[in-house]
């Protein structure tokens, strides 16, 4: 067992045990199929959970204008999607409690969408606007209809 700590974006630490890289240790008693697939269960079963409370995480710090802890947020989320993908085949995907979870995201994920996209489309207005005024300021009256850039 390899001990996983997570790390919120409040700052909470989380400490948890995971299963090492080769699944659940050999069992002489011919359960060492039925302990792996428990184990892969297990890990797939806790990855959601924390892939949830990432998504929780993100719709709290989307509306907040800390960029950086918001990008710092996907790409926690990005790494734990690739840790799910590496998981053995299993059947956790197609659970009851599984597709719970995802129906309880899916509302989370469109408002964070929402908000990323007008958060850009604020960002592109601004830069347009500091843009408009740089050529003004540097050519002064003459040449600024074409020099905008659209």
């Amino acid at each position: 067992m390899l001990n996983a700590e997570y790390t919120t974006a409040a700052g909470d630490s989380v400490q948890g045990a995971r299963q090492s890289e080769s699944g659940a240790a050999p069992d002489t008693s011919g359960g060492v199929q039925v302990g792996k697939t428990e184990a892969v269960l297990s890990e797939a079963r806790r990855l959601w959970q924390k892939y949830f409370e990432l998504t929780k995480e993100l719709l709290k710090f989307s509306d907040q204008k800390d960029g950086e802890l918001f990008m710092q947020l996907v790409d926690q989320r990005e790494q734990l999607i690739e840790r799910i993908k590496a998981l053995p085949p299993n059947d956790y995907r197609q659970s009851d409690e599984c597709k719970a979870l995802i129906e309880q995201m899916i509302p989370m994920d469109k408002q964070i969408i929402y908000r990323a996209r007008a958060w850009l489309n604020k960002s592109r207005r601004q830069n347009s606007a500091v843009r408009s005024y740089d050529v003004t300021s540097s050519f002064g009256t003459r040449g600024t209809v074409f020099n905008r850039q659209y």
